[in-house]
């Protein structure tokens, strides 16, 4: 049975970077961004917090439409790191970037589920930026992985120090909203994401001071928090013999 639940898996995924392949130059057009989902990455980035000069990651930046929060936080002595495993939506946030004339993105096309991390810290710092990050956001990209508890852990291998993470995403309406069920379940199930995968999760398990939010009936849900110190640093751990990751 287990091959068979890969193969599910994989062909669910290629399906999934077929449609955002194909949509990439008009995702935000199409996605519900501004009606719904910018609320979301508006209390999410907030509750992130990151700090003039840090390095964020942007996990599935998809179009880069959380880089201009992003740089309000960061100012230009920061830097944002995109990855996303769709080079179309790397391309749509490499022009808003260009248009901007921002100068401190970093965009690394790859699997969150399947890449090596010190292979991408290597990348990241081969594109002028540092190896490890101070901070990490995931947007409504989490529930589009199959695996996404293996992507979780690659985010915590890729940052290093007191750090900061936040996770938005999506599940069913409740309360009074709750007659916005199949609404939410369709925008799902077109966008290719598991509404039922509760990814955030992770930072209430794994994190201390954990910020929690949610918006738009209870459909979007923010989660932020510091991420305990055993789950922060290269490889899960701090760097050997106590020391700092080279950065």
């Amino acid at each position: 049975m287990r091959p068979l639940s890969c193969r599910t898996t994989n062909q669910k995924e290629s399906a999934i970077r077929d449609k955002y392949t194909m949509f990439a130059p008009f995702y935000d057009l199409l996605s519900g961004e501004y009606p719904v989902y910018h609320a979301g990455r508006e209390l999410g980035i907030a509750a992130l917090a990151p700090g003039t000069g840090q390095q964020v990651l942007d996990i599935g930046c998809g179009t880069g439409l959380n880089f201009s929060r992003l740089q309000e936080r960061v100012g230009d002595s920061g830097c944002i790191v995109g990855i996303d495993r769709s080079a179309d939506m790397l391309d749509q946030a490499r022009r808003r970037a260009t248009a901007r004339g921002w100068r401190n993105i970093i965009l690394i096309q790859a699997d969150m589920v399947r890449l090596d991390p010190a292979e991408t810290a290597a990348r990241i710092q081969a594109s002028g930026g540092a190896a490890y990050s101070d901070a990490a956001l995931a947007t409504y990209s989490l529930s589009l992985m199959g695996e996404w508890e293996q992507a979780w852990n690659n985010v915590t291998k890729l940052v290093f120090g007191d750090v900061r993470v936040a996770v938005v995403d999506m599940q069913e309406p409740v309360g009074r909203a709750r007659w916005l069920t199949p609404l939410a379940r369709l925008a799902c199930a077109l966008g290719g994401s598991d509404i039922t995968a509760a990814p955030w999760r992770a930072v209430e398990d794994q994190c201390r001071d954990v910020v929690s939010a949610s918006a738009r009936g209870g459909h979007l849900q923010i989660r932020a928090g510091t991420l305990l110190p055993r789950q922060a640093g290269p490889g899960g751990r701090p760097g050997a013999n106590g020391g700092s990751p080279e950065r």
